[in-house]
């Protein structure tokens, strides 16, 4: 006969273990009810278990169940297929103990990502914010901010949890991540879920690995410039490992990126840190995403020509494929680092991803692109991509147009339209050697395409001339 003495601790010790057992099975954040999960694809469910853990995944809308061990280092994963859009479908992920994600939805998921001007919230005083939030109730569309957070190595989860679209869930989500999302939603009536993970103030180079910044010297440099502020880390990597890192492999359509006007301070290293910043997340995620990009707006109080040197950087950066970038010159403000038109912005990068990604081709996609030069004599010929049907002068004439002799001094320049491109000349210069377009921190664009969208700044300086 066992004394009580003994059956009691005994007891207890089982009571623990079975509490523990039923607890084991778990998942990141990123896994919740009101998800959405990338459509048509192979997606990656994972987890935490006890090592040796049987666990089963399954998804409702084909009642398959995936089934897996947990490793000897607690962690199982599984692959399933996605359906066409749809849903609500629920995800049952079944060990010890069970957890049912409800409500998960299947469709388009992007990750928005950046500085203040992504992370701006829709109820912080936007234009047309106060008409646009009651607005706001869309049941299939949902969003994931992620909580700011800082790590010295990759985490394996983070702060967040998914919500349904609605006038009081949409006052602290990112504007510019909000009405992409609604435009791409009702251009395709498909779900879309955005993840926002963005942190204002922070330069790219807290996004992008240690590894990667470390491993080229023109980043290296740039990084050291950084000083430290109050409002976020700048050390290569910190946001990367706590903001991006536990999202990965989480299956996504693409990003979006509004960031740079931190790098002001080593603008020409721009034109290194975004492909590389591209390149690190695609590599990590396993396939090379669509990844679309805002270029920053103009500022007067950048330092000397840094903005129009960024704003270029990121032009030279869609030399990465299958990437896209949006200008919004035109809808910025050159007294404010953080213009209140989201609205705008939101919708040109729908257009660009209607258009890039989904083939909804009558979408603009661009404003006008650089293209090649052609001198003739003390002429240059400017050509653009994105000019189909022809350039579009606002206002009295084309300004900000300068163009370099072979002293490579540039000096203000008179331009004209004809046809799809633009013709550049000084009385001072007469052999061109290059042009350049809104070389300044604060411009008003005056050249634009039938789209109604303004060309990018350029210069030819770095680029072939074509005789």
């Amino acid at each position: 006969m066992i004394r009580k003495s003994i059956l009691l601790p005994l007891l207890v010790v089982l009571g623990l273990s079975v509490s523990h057992r039923a607890k084991a099975v778990s998942v990141p954040a990123i896994f919740g009810s009101h998800m959405v999960l990338q459509q048509k694809a192979e997606i990656t469910i994972w987890g935490s278990g006890k090592s040796g853990e049987e666990v089963t995944v399954t998804g409702s809308w084909d009642a398959q169940p995936i089934k897996t061990k947990a490793s000897n280092q607690a962690k199982w994963q599984v692959k399933l297929t996605t359906p066409a859009a749809g849903g609500p479908y629920t995800v049952t992920i079944k060990g010890y103990n069970t957890i049912v994600l409800e409500d998960v939805l299947v469709g388009e998921v992007w990750l928005a990502s950046g500085q203040s001007n992504m992370e701006w919230p829709v109820g912080g005083g936007i234009e047309k914010g106060e008409q646009e939030i009651p607005k706001a109730n869309y049941p299939e569309i949902r969003f994931f901010s992620v909580a700011h957070q800082t790590a010295d190595g990759p985490q394996l989860d983070l702060q967040g949890e998914w919500v349904v679209s609605t006038p009081e869930t949409v006052k602290n989500f990112s504007a510019v991540g909000y009405f992409f999302g609604r435009d791409v939603h009702q251009a395709l009536d498909v779900p879309v879920g955005i993840i926002n993970s963005s942190w204002g103030g922070t330069p790219g180079e807290v996004w992008v690995s240690p590894g990667t910044i470390a491993g080229d010297p023109v980043l290296k440099a740039a990084a050291a410039t950084q000083k430290e502020v109050p409002w976020g880390p700048i050390q290569p990597g910190k946001a990367y490992h706590a903001m991006i890192a536990p999202l990965i492999p989480y299956r996504i359509a693409g990003a979006l990126w509004y960031q740079g006007e931190s790098n002001t301070g080593s603008p020409e290293a721009y034109a290194t840190l975004l492909p590389a910043l591209i390149q690190n997340w695609r590599t990590d995620w396993g396939y090379d995403f669509p990844f679309y990009f805002v270029q920053i707006a103009p500022y007067k109080d950048y330092g000397p020509q840094a903005g129009a040197i960024l704003r270029d950087a990121q032009r030279r950066s869609l030399k990465v494929p299958n990437t896209g970038m949006v200008v919004v010159s035109d809808i910025g403000n050159n007294d404010d680092i953080h213009p209140r038109n989201k609205i705008d912005v939101g919708a040109r990068l729908a257009n660009l991803a209607l258009h890039k990604t989904y083939g909804k081709t009558d979408r603009p996609a661009s404003g006008p692109l650089y293209r090649d030069m052609q001198v003739k004599g003390s002429k240059a010929t400017l050509s653009f991509d994105y000019a189909a049907g022809g350039l579009v002068l606002k206002g009295k004439e084309l300004q900000n147009f300068e163009v370099a002799g072979e002293d490579h001094q540039f000096v203000p320049a008179s331009a004209r339209l004809v046809g799809n491109t633009v013709v550049v000349q000084a009385k001072s210069v007469k052999h061109p050697v290059a042009v350049r377009y809104e070389w300044s921190n604060a411009v008003t664009p005056t050249l634009f395409n039938k789209a109604g969208l303004p060309a990018s700044t350029f210069s030819t300086e770095n680029e072939a001339v074509v005789q």
